[in-house]
């Protein structure tokens, strides 16, 4: 059986308030390419689909129109996808009765049925080879919410919550499966010992809880496909547990990570193979600096010149980086005037201020308000409200609050 393992798309999304629609579409269209050259037997979409609970029209009408072309073009493709901590649960499973015509599951949340037993059964997928026959179980663990686990019948321990959905969910596959049927986990979630992207990744620790472990997946689990971590990488070294990362970079701190989709290969219940699909980056995220503002300058009017010729979609965002002995009121003009005619797209100017006499100690780098989560906001009033940092329970507290304000923004 042969998977493709994708995550992390976050369709809508906008770059300093340039949107990336036509990245998406470019790699919508060479998806489709790979699904039509490689034939795999299923695709799995591992969650943070969309950038935001709300996300604009033309972001839902990307991901709907592209599951009709696959289904199009290779009619016995099975698709899943779950919600990402970035995404609506109740917006992903809204349309699932008409994408199951498509051979497509949507999962956005968990169900309880009485007593704390999880509703298992909605969250098994067949997965079908190129024969018709049911080759793998998947697995499918959406983004778990506090709410969704934890409450009278489950107890108020977060990860216990999860190790029960887990546990449950394992053991019912378990029961499910025959002999050579592998199982095969999509889930988005933050596996400990990974490397985040600080810009683009919002934090899913809550209060003082800790990254998940490795070993709430079985070894019966023949591959493991998880979605959050923008960095292509493996949970403790294992081959079958990964993430495939985002398939565009989301920010500029991950110009230098590479973009790819996963190819899985699996022999029964073994897996075999897990190759990467390099995706082809439709626009360059480029930086200029740091550097003295006389320095800058002299580097940007060293930059290439506009070709008519070229589409300008493709023009490189790029991020410019200087440092000032005094604030310079005129900065974006001097800026702007250097990259005249220039074949780039400037989006972000950051500053940093040196400060003729500081200690090196107290240098502090310009930050963007959009650069800084709500954790990071509230431990900065909280040390210039009380002269010290948050202690533990206030950070608790907060992180519960904020979790109460997600659910809400999620409500129709």
């Amino acid at each position: 059986m042969r998977l493709f393992h994708t995550s992390d798309w976050h369709l809508g999304q906008s770059l300093h308030g340039q949107e990336r629609d036509f990245e998406h579409a470019c790699f919508l269209d060479w998806l489709l390419g790979q699904l039509r050259l490689r034939q795999p037997d299923a695709l799995l979409i591992a969650g943070d689909i969309f950038d935001t609970v709300n996300p604009p029209v033309k972001a839902q009408e990307r991901l709907y129109d592209f599951i009709v072309q696959a289904h199009e073009q290779q009619p016995k493709l099975d698709i899943v996808m779950i919600a990402g901590n970035h995404d609506s649960g109740s917006r992903i499973e809204l349309p699932a009765p008409l994408m199951r015509r498509l051979r497509t599951h949507a999962l956005g949340r968990v169900h309880w049925l009485d007593e704390g037993q999880l509703d298992a059964e909605r969250l098994l997928i067949p997965l079908t080879n190129t024969r018709g026959k049911v080759a793998a179980w998947c697995l499918a663990l959406p983004f778990l919410r506090p709410a969704e686990v934890t409450g009278p019948a489950l107890g108020d321990d977060y990860l216990q919550g999860i190790t029960q959905v887990h546990e449950q969910l394992i053991a019912a596959a378990q029961k499910k499966r025959k002999k050579d049927q592998a199982l095969v986990a999509i889930s988005h979630a933050h596996m400990a010992g990974g490397s985040i992207s600080e810009d683009s990744e919002r934090s899913l620790i809550i209060g003082n809880a800790e990254a998940l472990p490795a070993r709430l997946f079985d070894k019966a689990i023949g591959y493991v496909a998880l979605g959050h971590l923008h960095k292509p990488q493996k949970v403790n070294r294992e081959d079958r547990i990964r993430y495939s990362g985002a398939p565009i970079p989301l920010s500029f701190a991950e110009i230098n990570y590479p973009h790819q989709v996963l190819e899985v290969e699996l022999e029964g219940a073994e897996l075999v193979s897990v190759e990467p699909r390099p995706v082809p980056r439709a626009v360059a995220l480029q930086r200029v600096g740091p550097a003295p503002l006389g320095e800058l300058l002299e580097q940007l009017g060293q930059l290439p010149v506009i070709d008519l010729l070229e589409d300008p979609n493709r023009q490189p965002w790029l991020e410019v980086r200087v440092r000032l002995d005094e604030p310079q009121p005129d900065l974006r003009q001097q800026i702007e005037t250097a990259l005249q005619g220039k074949a780039v797209r400037l989006v972000r100017i950051s500053a940093e201020y040196a400060g003729a006499g500081r200690q090196e100690e107290d240098e502090q780098a310009f930050v963007e308000l959009a650069q800084l989560t709500p954790q990071d906001l509230f431990g900065r009033a909280w040390q210039q409200q009380y002269g010290n940092p948050a202690d533990e329970q206030a950070l608790a507290d907060f992180a519960e609050l904020l979790q109460d304000v997600l659910q809400e923004e999620e409500r129709p």
